[in-house]
């Protein structure tokens, strides 16, 4: 006998839906780019870091709108498996840069089609018009929550 669906959420909280959504998506993004070993918030940062090579960990937490110190954690890893530099910068010796190794890059470029393919079923699961209907509003919700 099947089971039966979850009941729907009650709660009139907007946060908790939006970080079960999340986590729900980050299930789907994970168990794509596991086969290169990466998480999807290890691809974001891989990604970020190929469009910016040299960002500082300031303004790179800035624009994922994350605390600094949870990014310099999120990085480590990455770090510690070779795939991102981290240096000192050459002006201001308390700023520290970022890169992706010829290693990192090297991921990256292979777990780019992965996460397309976590993107496709997303579409799938949810509507190619929905997905762009959600992303429109996903932006203006971070504009206008914007401090």
């Amino acid at each position: 006998m099947a089971s039966a669906p979850p009941p729907r959420d009650m709660s009139p909280c907007t946060c908790l839906r939006l970080r079960k959504a999340t986590r729900r998506l980050s299930q789907i993004y994970d168990r794509h780019l596991a086969q290169c070993g990466l998480s999807v918030s290890q691809y974001g940062l891989l990604a970020q870091l190929k469009a910016e090579p040299g960002i500082s960990i300031g303004a790179l937490a800035e624009r994922l709108i994350m605390d600094p110190t949870t990014l310099t954690r999120g990085i480590r890893p990455l770090e510690q498996r070779g795939l991102v530099a981290v240096r000192r910068d050459d002006e201001d010796r308390r700023t520290r840069r970022l890169a992706l190794t010829p290693e990192g890059l090297q991921l990256h470029a292979l777990a780019r089609p992965l996460w397309a393919g976590a993107q496709r079923e997303v579409e799938r699961i949810y509507g190619a018009a929905e997905t762009r209907a959600l992303h429109g509003a996903l932006d203006l919700l971070l504009e206008r929550c914007a401090p």
